[in-house]
């Protein structure tokens, strides 16, 4: 106890020799670069505080030293210097800002962010403190940062027991432990808790490129009057770029917007909002491609508030998301058939058959199909006006709508190449709702041949046993040579025939020739008509099934009816 003594006399006695030489009243220690007599610690209560909340911060002092030590200031810096002036104390009395050996003192601080700081970070970029007097001898002692100590962990242990020695027979009570204290040097500033509640109402999945309507309503729950009130609302940033390009938000839901419509809706005016009231709007959206979307909806608005005295101005905002299914609302499918309704892989120049569609519905909702029609490169309708057969027709999930259209690729087209054909084009909404939307539909490619000779035939719909009916076959030249056609009608146990059996003509180019056959059925029922076999002996390619397959193939037999006499229609 005795050595102590003598050493913090001697100390004292050095300390008023260097104080008393001349030279500069200022010291400044950087203390983190030495083993400090005396640590600090700074820390935010918070890792973030709300703008609409005082911020709360604790320095804590210690003095590593065998005696008490009085400082005059405690100033804290901020990475906004504008705080730096809230955060300063000044000895206020002889015991106000001294430290005892070993003894943890805190200082409180609190002041009021900024709302231009909302969405940034406070730091604490030093700590100040002041030894001495204003009038004499003044040392500096700055740490980095919050504090804490940079000296190493060995000589900060060492000086830390030391001190403790020093102090340890002075007897202390209960204090904070000092190395559980941690440094909190940051914090964030959030924008205020809104009270406001955003709700939205719609109806998924969305079809693909329909006008989706997103309803929400907002409604106020804030004591003042919410002012300024806008809209953001959109599809979420930071998705896939190309659910950018293929989404479009617009607030006239009057008509399909086009492909220059933004993604999101940013800053839209909604005016403001008395505490209770609510208001509604709605939000369009069309997305050109499926798959899940998130969209967003941001309310935000300013409202007056107070804080520790200061009025201060608030932008609050509610976000809402959502993420939205977009599916396909039908699918289309094409075949291209004869007008015996049997699939053609090929398409015989100027020679007519037919396109049927068939629409299947995916949309769990009704669909109503308000026309249709069909946009033709290559080929042309057989009827002078194509008109639609699914107008105003509705259509429930898995329902199918079909429609046929009679086409022929017309005569002089270069039959060795494979076309396009054109687009099947569709309008369409969900029932009662909406604006009508046109999907289009590439139809297929076809690949054209030509056909030497062309046979069709001329018969009745139906015939009856044991009564005879006309059958006139036209053979039609169409190529630029004359062609020798070879004839021959092969038996058929459903009927009898009168007319030549065998025959060979010449057709001259462009012209055609006419047989007639009287046939008489033997049977009712489905039956299968006498067969033509026909060969081309100038075109060795042609093959008799090819060119018979335009003619018909059968034919409906009626039974034989009784006449009825005057008794029976009597009776009857």
């Amino acid at each position: 106890m005795l050595g102590t003594l003598m050493e913090t006399l001697a100390a004292r006695s050095l300390w008023t020799d260097r104080t008393a030489l001349a030279g500069s009243n200022e010291l400044t220690i950087e203390v983190q670069d030495y083993v400090p007599f005396i640590q600090c610690k700074a820390k935010f209560q918070s890792p973030s505080f709300h703008v609409d909340q005082s911020i709360q911060l604790q320095v804590f002092l210690r003095a590593d030293c065998p005696h008490p030590v009085s400082f005059n200031k405690l100033a804290v810096s901020f990475s906004n210097q504008e705080y730096n002036q809230w955060c300063a104390a000044k000895s206020q009395g002889p015991d106000s800002l001294t430290l005892l050996p070993g003894k943890t003192k805190c200082c409180n601080f609190s002041f009021v962010a900024k709302t231009e700081d909302v969405g940034k970070k406070v730091e604490i970029t030093g700590i100040e403190l002041v030894l001495g007097s204003d009038s004499g001898r003044c040392v500096f002692l700055s740490w980095r940062g919050a504090g804490g100590d940079t000296a190493s962990a060995q000589e900060a242990l060492q000086a830390s027991r030391s001190s403790r020695r020093w102090w340890r027979g002075l007897g202390a009570r209960q204090e904070l432990d000092w190395d559980s204290l941690t440094v909190q040097h940051s914090t964030m500033i959030i924008s205020r808790i809104p009270k406001i509640s955003v709700h939205l109402s719609h109806q998924p999945p969305v079809l693909k490129n329909e006008m989706y309507c997103i309803c929400f309503t907002v409604q106020s729950q804030e004591a003042a009057v919410a002012q300024d009130i806008r809209l953001t609302a959109g599809l979420k940033p930071g998705q896939d770029a190309n659910l950018g390009l293929a989404t479009h938000v617009t607030l006239d839901g009057s008509s399909v917007c086009d492909d220059g419509a933004p993604a999101l809706l940013t800053d839209v005016p909604l005016g403001d909002l008395k505490p209770g009231e609510k208001l509604e709007r709605c939000v369009f959206v069309r997305c050109a491609s499926t798959g899940p979307r998130v969209f967003l909806f941001q309310v935000a608005y300013s409202i007056d508030t107070e804080v520790e005295g200061r009025q201060i101005v608030c932008r609050c905002h509610k976000d809402e998301m959502v993420t939205i299914e977009t599916v396909v609302p039908f699918e289309v499918s094409v075949k291209f058939v004869s007008t015996k309704f049997e699939p053609l892989e090929q398409v015989a120049v100027d020679i007519p058959f037919l396109l049927m569609t068939d629409l299947v519905s995916l949309s769990p909702w009704p669909l109503m199909l308000s026309s249709s029609s069909l946009q033709l490169l290559t080929l042309s309708s057989s009827t002078t006006q194509l008109q639609s057969q699914l107008q105003h027709v509705v259509i429930q999930t898995g329902e199918c709508a079909s429609e046929c259209f009679c086409l022929r690729c017309p005569s002089g087209t270069n039959s060795a190449n494979t076309v396009a054909t054109g687009q099947y084009l569709v309008s369409w909404r969900r029932y009662a709702h909406g604006p009508l939307i046109q999907t289009t539909v590439s139809l297929p490619h076809v690949i054209l041949e030509s056909v030497p000779v062309y046979i069709t035939a001329d018969l009745p719909s139906f015939g009856r046993v044991r009564e005879s009916f006309p059958v006139r076959y036209h053979i039609e030249n169409r190529t630029a040579l004359v062609q020798e056609v070879e004839i021959a009608v092969e038996p058929s146990d459903a009927f009898m025939f009168s007319g030549l059996k065998q025959v060979r003509l010449r057709i001259l180019p462009g012209t055609q020739q006419q047989m007639l056959y009287n046939y008489y059925p033997l049977m009712a029922g489905y039956q299968t008509l006498p067969q033509l076999n026909v060969c081309l002996p100038r075109c060795p390619d042609s093959n008799s099934l090819a060119l018979r397959r335009f003619l018909p193939q059968h034919i409906f037999v009626k039974p034989q009816g009784r006449q009825l006499d005057d008794t029976s229609i009597a009776a009857a």
